[in-house]
């Protein structure tokens, strides 16, 4: 992979030289300005293309598919060659990009696979379900050798596949641990009749679905919160004390957090999450957060800045996975993930990758 950077980068720079009078076009559509999140990834996107010799224009969706077709369809009036999309909504997407292929416009998912359609041609990712089971082996090491511990499950938007991924990831290893009975689920009884069982992200979509439906959060902090607050409400003391909680992202785990942080009956939580998200980084310093998975955004917008350099050179696009999209098997490029904890996380800012001050001014 870094081979591929490197060249299709170095080509880039050539291309771009000898085309100066019209450089290649790159559309990306991210899906809020809303989440620190993809703020980070549009500074990343506009930093690496910018040195590629590529002009590039971000766009958000502010949470609408509708915004995101128009977004889509602006893009294309402009003249771009490659739209780099981040769907709001896995399904509805498909009529965005559509638009897209018809125009002849390579379309490359990042971050979330849009699903039911064959107008992508590539996506580049990082592992997610990876980042499943790195967040549910994180909970199992965290009570290793204790049993009956309360467990609740949470997961992202139900309109986002990776949702389902990093769920299937978490339960292809608490399934068991379920199961020989160190963790007891309290508010998901949807997934009981699954426990011992390992499910399939494609295979199991309508199962997944279903329990998902159960337990989302919507990627948003105040649904989460109130979402937890009413788990809460519902359960007995005995499902409380010392908890196992599965959040998806750093906004949910906050949110939920705090909900758990108020209930007097719950003594202590671990608690899981997602993004590297300074202030959840902040909340991890401060013990209010267990862990976060890192998914280093910047790695991820120079692997997709290396296949659209390659894709506009006309060059072979390297890829080393594949994903089903419900309609077709994708070409991808999948990234790793890194877990933060307090253990490490002094590491982390001594080596640049972030900052102190960006943490305590986090909110």
């Amino acid at each position: 992979m870094k081979k591929l950077i490197a060249t299709a980068l170095a080509t880039a720079m050539v291309f771009s030289s000898a085309m100066a009078a019209s450089a290649a076009q790159v559309g990306i559509v991210l899906p809020t300005k809303d989440e620190p999140r993809w703020l980070q990834d549009q500074a990343s996107f506009e930093a690496v293309l910018d040195e590629a010799g590529f002009t590039s224009d971000v766009l958000f969706s502010q949470g609408s598919s509708a915004t995101e077709l128009t977004n889509v369809e602006s893009l294309i009036e402009d003249g771009i060659e490659v739209l780099v999309i981040c769907a709001q909504d896995a399904a509805a997407a498909g009529a965005a990009v559509q638009k897209a292929k018809d125009a002849g416009v390579t379309v490359v998912c990042y971050d979330r696979l849009i699903t039911g359609t064959d107008a992508v041609d590539y996506y580049v990712t990082f592992n997610s379900f990876a980042v499943g089971v790195a967040q549910g082996q994180f909970l199992i090491d965290a009570y290793e050798g204790q049993t009956d511990v309360p467990l609740y499950l949470y997961s992202g938007a139900v309109t986002d596949n990776n949702a389902f991924i990093f769920f299937a990831g978490a339960w292809s290893v608490l399934s068991e641990a379920v199961a020989n009975g160190q963790f007891v689920v309290e508010n998901c009884p949807a997934i009981e009749e699954y426990v011992g069982t390992v499910l399939d992200v494609d295979a199991d979509h309508d199962a997944l679905a279903d329990i998902l439906g159960t337990i989302t959060t919507n990627w948003d902090f105040a649904v989460a919160k109130t979402l937890a607050e009413g788990n809460l409400v519902a359960a007995d003391a005995d499902a409380k004390g010392d908890v196992a909680i599965l959040a998806p992202n750093d906004g949910t785990a906050r949110a939920i957090a705090d909900a758990f942080t108020d209930d007097a009956d719950v003594t202590s939580y671990v608690i899981t999450g997602q993004d590297a998200e300074n202030a959840s980084l902040k909340y991890i310093q401060d013990g209010k957060q267990s862990m976060t998975v890192w998914k280093n955004t910047a790695t991820l917008a120079e692997t997709t800045s290396a296949l659209v350099s390659a894709i506009l050179a006309g060059e072979d696009v390297e890829t080393d996975a594949v994903y089903n999209n419900q309609v077709i098997d994708v070409p991808s490029v999948e990234e790793a993930v890194t877990v933060i904890t307090a253990d490490n996380l002094g590491e982390l800012i001594e080596a640049g990758n972030f900052s102190q001050e960006a943490i305590d001014g986090a909110e």
